[in-house]
């Protein structure tokens, strides 16, 4: 199939996308008429043996169970213990509460696994503290934004899990491949923020210096997210569950400590599990779009011509990855998150096979991409939802001057993983067998 071909599908893709269709009717119109258009109406039998085998897929049972373990903690209360005893330690530091803005996004996103989620949480417990002691709203907003979408990457990710699913890439070994780049990220977020604050000269009430005592009482409040932590990823990477086990191990502890918070009430109950199926019904929606898609792809060979185009092109591996963080970086100004995983990874992945690029190396790559989306002016994700919950009716441009610095972070990041690619590997290959 000619390359031009590919192109043009995949734009008017993306078009239906940007001018509202919702994603999974474009990435199925495009998987459906492609496939006609090659093989006729006897192409439509292949469709149902697919999407049975999505719905069954007993990997992807992981996502409404990951989700529901977000939902649980954001109702029961955790966000707010989290930060004021990240605030105890950390207030006194130069930046003072924007490090626990970063800090609990970081271990909150390390249960949750939704960007939204974390920003929008943290940010409302965050902000009214930070405006009482005149932090500058585009500084408080912008590591709002950023601490918010370390979600996606610091493990359980549900896009991880979506990358996992639509390229049969070990979801156990993609956690573990996201962990030192999370933590990587969140400390290089904090010195950015500890360097700018020492040259900042606004008026900010600092914290009162705790004592150790204060300081060890108030850490009983990082003990459910360190827990639940140690619980999904400590069972995935001793080989004991699976992603789906680990998640609903996860549920369990999570449950424990609601019940311990005195939240485990039939209405909370209820609200959970009506967002965790409104959240997996779409996903799952979406990816059984994709899956249609992948079937076009794989049946039209598009993922052996795209394959041989790029190797035609004589690029390298460093020349292919740099395009693609441009490639990105364009489209996250336009596009949402899950919309750039699901209509790019079918055609990307094959392309970073036929160089020989880690699968799950690539994981983590992509996923960064998508997360400096989630950050990217003019549309994205985060930045619409901490303008959202600001307490003033100030100009969104604040927002985005205070996410550009952590933009420009996340690009150095990237490179340094390109460098360096043992940051990712590392430890997933301690988990292989020897």
């Amino acid at each position: 199939m000619a390359v031009e071909y590919v192109i043009t599908a995949f734009a008017a893709m993306l078009i239906m996308m940007i001018v509202g269709l919702p994603i999974a009717v474009a990435m199925a119109a495009v998987g459906i008429i492609g496939g006609v258009a090659v093989y006729g109406a006897p192409f439509m039998n292949s469709i149902s043996p697919v999407i049975w085998g999505v719905q069954n897929n007993s990997l992807l049972t992981s996502i409404p169970l990951f989700v529901l373990l977000g939902e649980l903690l954001l109702r029961a209360g955790i966000a707010d213990g989290m930060y004021k005893s990240l605030s105890v330690w950390l207030g006194r530091l130069p930046g003072g509460l924007l490090h626990s803005n970063i800090g609990t996004c970081a271990l909150f996103a390390a249960t949750s696994g939704s960007s939204v989620a974390t920003a929008a949480t943290v940010g409302t417990v965050a902000l009214p503290s930070l405006n009482e002691r005149n932090y500058k709203m585009s500084k408080s907003l912008g590591s709002l934004a950023a601490g918010g979408a370390l979600g996606i990457l610091i493990p359980p990710s549900v896009n991880l899990i979506i990358y996992g699913s639509l390229t049969n890439t070990s979801i156990g070994q993609l956690f573990v491949g996201g962990v030192v780049p999370g933590i990587l990220l969140t400390l290089l977020f904090m010195a950015f923020i500890a360097a700018s604050s020492i040259f900042d000269k606004t008026n900010v009430k600092h914290e009162t210096k705790a004592s150790w005592a204060e300081r060890w009482k108030s850490s009983v409040d990082l003990i459910p997210p360190l827990v639940i932590f140690l619980i999904v990823m400590g069972s995935i990477y001793s080989g004991l569950a699976t992603a789906t086990e680990s998640a609903a191990l996860g549920v369990v502890a999570a449950l424990f400590f609601t019940a311990l918070k005195k939240r485990c009430t039939w209405s909370i109950l209820q609200a959970c599990f009506i967002q965790t199926a409104r959240v997996s019904g779409m996903i799952l929606l979406i990816i059984t779009a994709a899956f249609i898609l992948n079937l076009t792809i794989s049946l039209t060979g598009v993922a052996e011509a795209m394959s041989a185009w790029v190797t035609s092109l004589g690029l390298s591996t460093v020349g292919f990855l740099l395009a693609l963080v441009v490639f990105y970086l364009i489209l996250g100004m336009f596009m949402d998150v899950l919309s750039m995983q699901v209509a790019t990874i079918p055609i990307t992945y094959p392309m970073s096979q036929a160089l020989g690029i880690d699968p799950v190396w690539f994981g983590i790559f992509v996923v960064m991409m998508c997360e400096l989306g989630l950050i990217t002016p003019p549309v994205g994700m985060n930045l619409f939802v901490v303008q959202g919950i600001r307490p003033d009716n100030g100009s969104i441009s604040d927002v985005m001057k205070g996410a550009v610095p952590f933009v420009a972070l996340m690009l150095v990041f990237t490179l340094a993983l390109i460098a360096i690619p043992q940051i990712v590997t590392w430890l997933p290959n301690l988990m292989k067998p020897a």
